[in-house]
Protein backbone atom coordinates (compact mmCIF):
# COMPACT_ATOMS: atom_id res chain seq x y z
CA UNK A 1 0.00 0.00 0.00
CA UNK A 2 1.53 3.28 -1.15
CA UNK A 3 -0.50 5.47 1.19
CA UNK A 4 -4.01 6.63 2.05
CA UNK A 5 -5.41 9.56 0.08
CA UNK A 6 -8.27 11.49 1.71
CA UNK A 7 -10.39 13.10 -1.02
CA UNK A 8 -12.60 16.02 0.10
CA UNK A 9 -14.96 17.24 -2.65
CA UNK A 10 -18.70 17.93 -2.77
CA UNK A 11 -19.00 16.56 -6.35
CA UNK A 12 -19.96 12.88 -6.01
CA UNK A 13 -19.06 11.94 -9.60
CA UNK A 14 -15.63 13.59 -9.20
CA UNK A 15 -15.02 11.67 -5.96
CA UNK A 16 -15.91 8.40 -7.68
CA UNK A 17 -13.66 9.09 -10.68
CA UNK A 18 -10.69 10.15 -8.53
CA UNK A 19 -11.13 7.18 -6.21
CA UNK A 20 -11.04 4.79 -9.18
CA UNK A 21 -7.96 6.51 -10.61
CA UNK A 22 -6.04 6.44 -7.33
CA UNK A 23 -6.92 2.84 -6.50
CA UNK A 24 -5.65 1.77 -9.92
CA UNK A 25 -2.36 3.49 -9.04
CA UNK A 26 -2.12 1.47 -5.80
CA UNK A 27 -3.41 3.95 -3.23
CA UNK A 28 -5.98 3.42 -0.52
CA UNK A 29 -8.71 6.06 -0.78
CA UNK A 30 -11.21 7.60 1.65
CA UNK A 31 -13.72 10.12 0.28
CA UNK A 32 -15.64 12.89 2.05
CA UNK A 33 -18.41 15.17 0.76
CA UNK A 34 -17.47 18.02 3.12
CA UNK A 35 -14.73 19.33 5.40
CA UNK A 36 -16.83 18.38 8.41
CA UNK A 37 -17.02 14.76 7.21
CA UNK A 38 -13.21 14.64 7.19
CA UNK A 39 -13.00 16.21 10.65
CA UNK A 40 -15.58 13.75 11.99
CA UNK A 41 -13.49 10.86 10.64
CA UNK A 42 -10.40 12.26 12.43
CA UNK A 43 -7.87 10.80 9.95
CA UNK A 44 -4.74 9.28 11.45
CA UNK A 45 -1.62 11.14 10.31
CA UNK A 46 0.70 8.48 11.72
CA UNK A 47 0.41 6.42 8.52
CA UNK A 48 1.57 7.60 5.06
CA UNK A 49 -1.15 9.70 3.48
CA UNK A 50 -2.29 13.08 2.19
CA UNK A 51 -5.44 15.12 1.67
CA UNK A 52 -6.75 16.02 -1.79
CA UNK A 53 -8.88 19.06 -1.06
CA UNK A 54 -11.31 21.12 -3.13
CA UNK A 55 -11.20 24.89 -2.52
CA UNK A 56 -14.90 25.65 -2.78
CA UNK A 57 -16.97 23.27 -0.70
CA UNK A 58 -20.15 23.94 1.31
CA UNK A 59 -19.61 24.75 4.98
CA UNK A 60 -15.94 24.95 5.89
CA UNK A 61 -14.02 25.89 2.72
CA UNK A 62 -10.79 24.18 1.66
CA UNK A 63 -8.50 26.96 2.97
CA UNK A 64 -10.51 27.14 6.23
CA UNK A 65 -10.12 23.37 6.70
CA UNK A 66 -6.39 23.74 6.01
CA UNK A 67 -6.11 26.36 8.78
CA UNK A 68 -8.15 24.20 11.16
CA UNK A 69 -6.02 21.09 10.56
CA UNK A 70 -2.80 23.07 10.91
CA UNK A 71 -3.97 24.56 14.23
CA UNK A 72 -4.87 21.09 15.50
CA UNK A 73 -1.34 19.82 14.75
CA UNK A 74 -2.16 17.57 11.77
CA UNK A 75 0.88 16.70 9.67
CA UNK A 76 -1.04 15.29 6.69
CA UNK A 77 0.15 17.07 3.52
CA UNK A 78 -2.59 18.92 1.63
CA UNK A 79 -2.91 19.13 -2.16
CA UNK A 80 -5.54 21.58 -3.38
CA UNK A 81 -7.53 20.65 -6.45
CA UNK A 82 -9.92 23.24 -7.83
CA UNK A 83 -11.91 24.29 -10.85
CA UNK A 84 -11.58 27.94 -9.82
CA UNK A 85 -7.90 28.69 -9.39
CA UNK A 86 -7.05 32.31 -8.65
CA UNK A 87 -3.63 33.65 -7.79
CA UNK A 88 -4.39 35.08 -4.30
CA UNK A 89 -5.98 31.82 -3.13
CA UNK A 90 -3.12 29.78 -4.57
CA UNK A 91 -0.46 31.95 -2.93
CA UNK A 92 -2.31 31.95 0.40
CA UNK A 93 -2.68 28.14 0.39
CA UNK A 94 0.98 27.53 -0.51
CA UNK A 95 2.14 30.02 2.15
CA UNK A 96 0.01 28.17 4.69
CA UNK A 97 1.88 24.98 3.85
CA UNK A 98 -0.07 23.32 1.01
CA UNK A 99 2.04 20.87 -0.98
CA UNK A 100 0.53 21.75 -4.35
CA UNK A 101 -2.32 23.55 -6.08
CA UNK A 102 -3.78 21.75 -9.11
CA UNK A 103 -6.55 22.88 -11.46
CA UNK A 104 -9.40 20.63 -12.64
CA UNK A 105 -9.46 18.79 -14.93
CA UNK A 106 -6.10 17.35 -13.90
CA UNK A 107 -4.18 14.66 -15.76
CA UNK A 108 -3.44 11.40 -13.94
CA UNK A 109 0.28 12.06 -14.39
CA UNK A 110 0.17 15.48 -12.72
CA UNK A 111 -2.04 14.24 -9.91
CA UNK A 112 0.03 11.13 -9.16
CA UNK A 113 3.28 13.14 -9.30
CA UNK A 114 1.89 15.63 -6.77
CA UNK A 115 0.73 12.84 -4.42
CA UNK A 116 4.09 11.03 -4.67
CA UNK A 117 5.94 14.29 -3.83
CA UNK A 118 3.63 14.97 -0.88
CA UNK A 119 4.17 11.49 0.55
CA UNK A 120 7.94 11.71 0.04
CA UNK A 121 8.05 15.02 1.89
CA UNK A 122 5.86 13.62 4.67
CA UNK A 123 8.24 10.68 5.03
CA UNK A 124 11.27 13.01 5.18
CA UNK A 125 9.58 15.19 7.82
CA UNK A 126 8.71 12.11 9.86
CA UNK A 127 12.33 10.95 9.68
CA UNK A 128 13.47 14.37 10.83
CA UNK A 129 11.10 14.26 13.81
CA UNK A 130 12.34 10.75 14.62
CA UNK A 131 15.95 11.92 14.64
CA UNK A 132 15.11 14.83 16.95
CA UNK A 133 13.36 12.41 19.33
CA UNK A 134 16.52 10.26 19.33
CA UNK A 135 18.71 13.29 20.09
CA UNK A 136 16.41 14.27 22.99
CA UNK A 137 16.58 10.74 24.41
CA UNK A 138 20.39 10.75 24.20
CA UNK A 139 20.50 14.15 25.90
CA UNK A 140 18.24 12.91 28.68
CA UNK A 141 20.71 10.05 29.33
CA UNK A 142 23.51 12.48 30.25
CA UNK A 143 24.33 12.96 33.93
CA UNK A 144 23.98 16.46 35.36
CA UNK A 145 27.74 17.07 35.08
CA UNK A 146 27.87 15.64 31.53
CA UNK A 147 25.02 17.98 30.58
CA UNK A 148 26.99 20.94 31.95
CA UNK A 149 30.01 19.86 29.91
CA UNK A 150 27.82 19.40 26.81
CA UNK A 151 26.37 22.92 27.18
CA UNK A 152 29.85 24.43 27.41
CA UNK A 153 31.38 22.35 24.60
CA UNK A 154 28.72 23.40 22.07
CA UNK A 155 29.34 27.03 23.00
CA UNK A 156 32.95 26.67 21.91
CA UNK A 157 34.63 26.36 25.30
CA UNK A 158 37.87 24.35 25.41
CA UNK A 159 38.62 21.76 28.09
CA UNK A 160 40.77 24.16 30.12
CA UNK A 161 38.01 26.79 30.23
CA UNK A 162 35.37 24.19 31.13
CA UNK A 163 37.55 22.77 33.92
CA UNK A 164 38.07 26.26 35.35
CA UNK A 165 34.36 27.12 35.13
CA UNK A 166 33.24 23.85 36.74
CA UNK A 167 36.03 23.81 39.34
CA UNK A 168 37.66 20.55 38.28
CA UNK A 169 40.66 19.25 36.33
CA UNK A 170 41.19 19.13 32.60
CA UNK A 171 41.65 15.38 32.84
CA UNK A 172 38.20 14.99 34.43
CA UNK A 173 36.64 17.18 31.71
CA UNK A 174 38.31 15.04 29.03
CA UNK A 175 36.68 11.96 30.56
CA UNK A 176 33.28 13.69 30.70
CA UNK A 177 33.70 14.92 27.15
CA UNK A 178 34.39 11.36 25.99
CA UNK A 179 31.23 10.18 27.74
CA UNK A 180 29.18 12.97 26.18
CA UNK A 181 30.36 12.02 22.67
CA UNK A 182 29.62 8.35 23.35
CA UNK A 183 26.14 8.94 24.74
CA UNK A 184 25.21 11.44 22.02
CA UNK A 185 26.50 8.95 19.41
CA UNK A 186 28.72 11.47 17.60
CA UNK A 187 32.34 11.50 16.50
CA UNK A 188 33.06 15.21 16.19
CA UNK A 189 32.44 18.57 17.80
CA UNK A 190 30.69 19.73 14.62
CA UNK A 191 28.09 16.95 14.98
CA UNK A 192 27.53 17.89 18.62
CA UNK A 193 27.01 21.56 17.73
CA UNK A 194 24.65 20.56 14.90
CA UNK A 195 22.50 18.56 17.35
CA UNK A 196 22.39 21.48 19.80
CA UNK A 197 21.30 23.80 16.97
CA UNK A 198 18.59 21.44 15.75
CA UNK A 199 17.23 21.10 19.28
CA UNK A 200 17.10 24.90 19.54
CA UNK A 201 19.62 24.97 22.40
CA UNK A 202 21.97 27.59 20.97
CA UNK A 203 20.59 31.02 21.68
CA UNK A 204 22.80 33.44 19.66
CA UNK A 205 22.72 35.87 22.58
CA UNK A 206 24.28 33.33 24.91
CA UNK A 207 27.14 32.17 22.70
Amino acid sequence: MLGLVHVVDDDASFRTAIERRLKLAGYEVATYASSQDLLDAAPDDAQPGCILLDVRIPGLSGPELQRHLSASGSTLPIIFLTGYADTPTTVQAIKAGAEDFLTKPVSSELLLDAIARALARQDAARGQRGRLDTFRACLAALTQRERQVFDLIVRGKINKQIAHQLGTTERTIKAHRHQVMEKMQVHSLAELVSIAERLGMLDPNNL
